[in-house]
C-alpha cells in the first residue's frame, strides 16, 4: 500500500533516521542498516501502511492504537531513546516537524 500524504511520508522519513541514527551509534554501521535494524525497520514501515489515521495520524507516543507487537514495541522505544535527542543535530527540520505533530490531536 501507497504512503502518499505528507504525513505519514514524513512519518516513513522519521522512523527511517531515528533507526539509522540508532544503528550507526550502536552497531557501527556506515551507510546501510544492519540485518536487526532493516527487519524492524521492514516491520515499521509495514505497521505505518496499515495505519488507520492515514493523514491524521498522532506521534507514537500519542497513538490510542499500539499496532507493534511488544517485543518491537520495546526494541522502537530503546531506539527512540536514543535517537530522539540526535535527530535535531542530524535533520532538524523532520525533528520541527515530528515535534510540531506531537502536538497535533
Amino acid at each position: 500500500m501507497a504512503i502518499d500524504n505528507p504525513r505519514m511520508k514524513r512519518e516513513r522519513k522519521t522512523i527511517n533516521a531515528m533507526v539509522k541514527i540508532y544503528c550507526k551509534g550502536n552497531h557501527k554501521t556506515k551507510s546501510t542498516f544492519c540485518k536487526d535494524c532493516q527487519t524492524l525497520l521492514d516491520y515499521a514501515f509495514e505497521r505505518l501502511s496499515n495505519c488507520p489515521y492515514k493523514k491524521n495520524k498522532p506521534t507514537c507516543r500519542n497513538c490510542t492504537i499500539h499496532c507493534f507487537n511488544e517485543p518491537e514495541k520495546l526494541k522502537f522505544r530503546k531506539i527512540m531513546r536514543y535517537a530522539g535527542p540526535r535527530i535535531i543535530f542530524k535533520n532538524p527540520i523532520l525533528a520541527i516537524h515530528h515535534l510540531i505533530d506531537g502536538f497535533k490531536k
